[in-house]
């Protein structure tokens, strides 16, 4: 595979691969079998990134049991499908239905207590779950969604034969996603490439970017080298403002970036707050009942 010209292009500093992370295999909720690549022993967060869980299976014993009622507070899920059906239900009477090619981000702020239960008993499930960290200041903010059926989704698609679903921040062409106003100024794409063609995509400098490869291999052109990511691995990106990427066939990505907050961390399981203290009241609020005020 050719190395694109990088030194004559408009768009900046091409980034390199970091460290490419194959993921650690695990199960949570009521034993969904996953793999792990954030919150991993090989990497455990990438601010402003919490955790990254990939779930695929056709054998419904590996999640049928889906994730019975537990509380998040302090920090956003995103739970984004390929496949399959996702039943959604939490303690105010807010209930939907994630569906194949569908997204819902979920600002736990304040506290709520969810469930998310696959609706289907057999075929495949396949999709991914995003924590995004909020900053001090909106980490008691009142619980919003955001959910979006697949056809609500824009969909952009290039010259060079290339489609990006955009399901947040904005491309280099323009097109804006779906999910908008959150802290962390996310880029969330679902990219899907040409054989033997390039595709590149600004990214804010500054912001922690990495891809996921859903069909790879994929080959990452930095400004010094040329890494070759594998399907089913996730590659941190270095500092710079663009992603240039090429596949011998048809490849699909995603590529996620956000702004960092550079703030402490602390967090115990469901609860991601700043302080041991904030962790301390999460506990007690829940125990209370204080949970699942949303946001009108």
């Amino acid at each position: 595979m050719s190395q694109p010209n990088l030194v004559e292009s408009p768009f900046g500093i091409a980034r390199d691969v970091l460290k490419v992370i194959e993921g650690h295999e695990t199960s949570d909720g009521a034993g969904v079998s996953l793999t792990r690549y954030i919150a991993s022993p090989e990497l455990d967060m990438f601010d402003p990134f919490l955790l990254l869980d990939a779930f695929r299976s056709d054998d419904p014993d590996d999640y049928i049991a889906g994730f019975p009622p537990h509380p998040h507070r302090g920090f956003e899920t995103v739970t984004y499908l390929l496949e399959g059906n996702m039943r959604h239900k939490d303690s105010t009477g807010h209930e939907g239905l994630i569906r194949s090619g569908g997204v819902q981000w979920m600002t736990a702020g304040s506290g709520i207590e969810h469930s998310e239960m696959p609706e289907q008993e057999k075929g495949l499930l396949y999709g991914f779950q995003l924590w995004v960290n909020l900053p001090a200041a909106q980490k008691m903010t009142a619980p919003r969604y955001q959910e979006f059926e697949p056809e609500e989704i824009p969909v952009e698609k290039r010259a060079d034969g290339s489609e990006v679903k955009v399901i947040a921040g904005t491309t280099i062409a323009g097109t804006s996603g779906a999910v908008t106003d959150i802290a962390a100024a996310p880029l969330y794409l679902d990219i899907t490439i040409a054989g033997d063609s390039h595709f590149h995509e600004v990214i804010p400098q500054g912001h922690s970017a990495f891809i996921y490869v859903i069909k790879g291999p994929l080959y990452i052109h930095g400004e010094h080298k040329t890494t070759v990511v594998p399907t089913d691995a996730m590659a941190l990106l270095d500092s710079g403002e663009r992603l240039e990427v090429s596949s011998d066939e048809i490849g699909r990505f995603l590529l996620i970036s956000g702004r960092p907050f550079n703030e402490p961390v602390a967090r115990y399981g469901p609860f991601v707050m700043n302080t041991e203290e904030e962790i301390q009241q999460a506990f007690i609020d829940y125990r209370a009942g204080h949970f699942g005020q949303i946001a009108e």
